[in-house]
């Protein structure tokens, strides 16, 4: 007796189309093609109105959102669904909450599900307990391939040879190894961002002087095959991220980041936190592995000031400079309860300023531990401060001079580079093009 009856085939066959990965969708062309031939066996077996469903190339079947997969429930809800087609069970779901759940909603109302080999009724003990067994493998599979897949990551990484990307001033050779980019142009513009830093002392004011002085820093243009290098004036994001890796102290790490589950609108997220600031938190971290711009120590150095820099952020950092006339803001704490102190303007203009320490004022709405005038203690120190560096005035002016000077020698240097680089880019063309053009000349 077969399955199909005429109320089955009065309504639609849904065809599910899906693949896991974006470069699945682009490269594995032969599985969607054996997806969408599914449509006519769907008309073989009767089935004259066919629906395509592929809203879900691309998206993974291990529980996250899938838009393509709530279509085909809602149309099962709504009776207009006398099929589901699909290659295997996989393709339908990798978990066993959407697989239970599909095989529930077609129980209910009759629809049957049909792969390249056979058709099953939801509503038949046996077909039922074929088709959780099938979901079941399909998702041990997943979950074997997956432990496979990152445990051969990390074994990987702990010798230091899972190089997902190389970051800019770094080329991957042909032997795997990590070295330093062989174009001085590209190494000068890396060591001047932590020269920079090292002078300035904070991220945001090298952005400034890059913006300012029209200096450009090198990018690397993504894609398959050799990388081209863009140079372009710099954001935020790209020096932070060149002062926070430690490939540029030749270390290898891996495992900065934690990984997060959760459960979101009754499906699974991943989530990325934000980066483990202690390396003794990363799962791998190789000293010495490659040639380093820095040194480890500098490195280290450097992160512990962008953490100072960053305000409210660290309970005992100083904060980074900010707007007012006060000369002393994020170097008070209060005696009573170790808060940084706050900074109040007042008068005409704002020139009047007070330091004070609100307590736990947010929190219990009580008044302030201690407050008083800045004005008299700015000039204090001032004053202090100015006694002591009197016999070193002429030292300093002199180091004034010289940074000066390298300001703007790093500047010269860099437009030297670039001057350089366009002439031997001209050259190697011009070079290239007296090369074609002999070899015309030779076969006429």
């Amino acid at each position: 007796m077969s399955k199909i009856t005429a109320d089955h085939l009065s309504l639609s066959a849904f065809v599910y189309v899906r693949q896991s990965t974006a470069y699945q969708v682009a490269n594995n062309l032969e599985s969607q093609r054996r997806q969408y031939s599914l449509v006519e066996r769907a008309r073989q077996l009767g089935w004259e109105t066919v629906e395509i469903v592929d809203d879900d190339l691309g998206r993974s079947g291990g529980g996250t959102a899938r838009p393509g997969f709530e279509k085909l429930l809602a149309a099962i809800c709504e009776g207009r669904v006398g099929a589901v087609v699909s290659l295997e069970a996989s393709r339908l779901a990798r978990n066993g909450r959407d697989w239970h759940t599909l095989l529930e909603f077609c129980g209910l109302v009759g629809t049957l599900i049909v792969d390249e080999e056979a058709i099953y009724d939801p509503r038949s003990p046996n077909d039922r307990l074929l088709l959780g067994m099938k979901g079941t493998m399909s998702e041990m599979e997943l979950s074997v391939f997956r432990q496979r897949s990152v445990e051969a990551m990390r074994q990987k990484a702990r010798r230091g040879d899972l190089h997902l990307t190389v970051a800019v001033g770094y080329v991957k050779t042909d032997d795997a190894r990590v070295e330093k980019d062989p174009d001085r142009r590209v190494q000068e513009g890396i060591l001047l961002v932590f020269r920079k830093f090292a002078e300035l002392q904070t991220v945001r004011q090298v952005l400034l002087w890059f913006r300012q002085e029209n200096v450009l820093v090198p990018s690397v243009i993504q894609g398959r095959g050799k990388r081209p290098i863009e140079w372009k004036a710099p954001v935020y994001h790209t020096l932070h991220h060149i002062l926070t890796n430690p490939v540029y102290a030749g270390s290898y790490a891996y495992g900065r980041r934690a990984t997060r589950v959760m459960i979101k609108d009754g499906r699974k997220r991943v989530t990325r936190d934000t980066l483990l600031r202690n390396s003794k938190d990363w799962e791998v971290l190789i000293h010495d592995h490659h040639e380093g711009y820095i040194s480890w120590a500098e490195f280290e150095r450097n992160q512990h000031l962008i953490a100072e820099n960053a305000n409210g952020k660290s309970y005992m950092g100083r904060g980074s400079i900010r707007r007012g006339e006060a000369l002393l803001p994020g170097l008070f704490r209060c005696g009573r309860c170790g808060r940084r102190l706050h900074i109040q303007y007042s008068g005409k203009g704002g020139n009047t300023q007070r330091y004070v320490c609100r307590g736990t004022f947010g929190d219990l709405a009580v008044g302030n531990c201690i407050g008083f005038g800045g004005m008299r203690v700015d000039r204090a120190v001032a004053q202090e401060v100015l006694e002591r560096l009197q016999p070193l005035g002429i030292e300093a002016a002199l180091r004034a001079m010289e940074a000066h000077t390298q300001r703007h020698s790093d500047k010269h240097h860099q437009l030297e580079n670039s001057i350089k680089q366009a002439q031997y880019e001209a050259a190697r063309a011009r070079r290239q093009y007296d090369a074609v053009d002999l070899s015309s000349e030779v076969k006429i």
